[in-house]
């Protein structure tokens, strides 16, 4: 159910365009920073963007796995805290945590709102949902300061491909967030027990579900944050399963935050949690790409 320790400092940066134009430029603040895929359409740059700063987290909390020690939810509300992100996408949590962290969001955004959704991982066996330690469904999550579209078909699910031999069934969850301009936000954890499932996981996430929405919305910009479990920027199998000219950087790690082709890395950073999972903190502010 959870994956082996990632501790490495390195980030790695991919999609990031850097638009040398008269008063415009765009840049990344961070250790290494690769050249982008290839670039956007010209739809996707005509289409209205918002900044978009987005924490990934993932806590281990399910307190079955040897990486679980009951304080990262405690640890999650402090960086939310003090990092102040517009959304916050959640892996292997509670879905008891997620108050406690919609409520450390409320608290320090304009306006003292949030909202949170929650998807459960499901049981193999049972066909239930997967259950933490304590009982409570145990999954991914969202908290956003910003609210859901009213009407939004936006969901989440559990993917057609899995691994037959390990119980957890992993799961995808998107929410269409009323930003202005809007925006949709998606996590996921994929599977790590077989990178053949976790590769095909991520092009019906991409391929199928993301692409969905675009489709709905009139190619409506979308921020994935979540344990990808397919290498760094530069994996092929990674690679493979995004759009041309996605924004993209990692934790060294399995960790990524994705942004569809209107968006650029404007900045990044890794937070450590002190020990209280075996993930860091994943922090990045995308930007709008720059149009010329």
């Amino acid at each position: 159910m959870q994956d082996r320790p990632y501790r490495r400092l390195l980030v790695a940066a991919v999609g990031c365009l850097v638009a040398c134009l008269a008063g415009c430029t765009a840049t990344v603040q961070g250790p290494n920073a690769v050249d982008p895929a290839p670039g956007p359409s010209a739809q996707a740059a005509t289409v209205p963007v918002a900044s978009v700063r987005v924490l990934q987290l993932n806590l281990c909390n399910s307190g079955i796995a040897g990486c679980y020690t009951g304080r990262s939810t405690a640890a999650a509300a402090a960086a939310i805290r003090a990092q102040v992100p517009d959304v916050v996408t959640l892996n292997e949590v509670c879905d008891d945590d997620m108050p406690a962290l919609e409520r450390a969001l409320a608290g320090v955004v304009p306006g003292g709102a949030a909202v949170s959704r929650f998807q459960a991982a499901r049981n193999g066996r049972t066909g239930e949902p997967y259950r933490c330690r304590n009982g409570r469904q145990y999954g991914i999550g969202i908290v956003s300061r910003w609210p859901s579209v009213p009407g939004s078909v936006a969901g989440g699910g559990i993917y057609p491909a899995q691994d037959l031999d390990d119980p957890e069934e992993r799961a995808w969850l998107c929410v269409d967030a009323a930003a202005s301009p809007a925006v949709a936000v998606c996590t996921t954890h994929l599977a790590y027990t077989k990178r053949e499932v976790a590769g095909a996981q991520c092009r019906y996430l991409f391929g199928t579900v993301i692409a969905g929405i675009r489709a709905r919305d009139g190619a409506a910009p979308v921020v994935l944050g979540g344990d990808l479990n397919l290498g760094s920027g530069d994996s092929p199998d990674l690679q493979a399963c995004l759009p041309p000219g996605s924004a993209l950087v990692d934790d060294g790690g399995p960790q990524h935050v994705v942004g569809t082709p209107e968006f650029v890395v404007d900045a990044f950073e890794t937070i450590d949690l002190r020990g209280t999972t075996d993930h860091p903190g994943l922090l990045v502010t995308l930007g709008p790409r720059p149009v010329g």
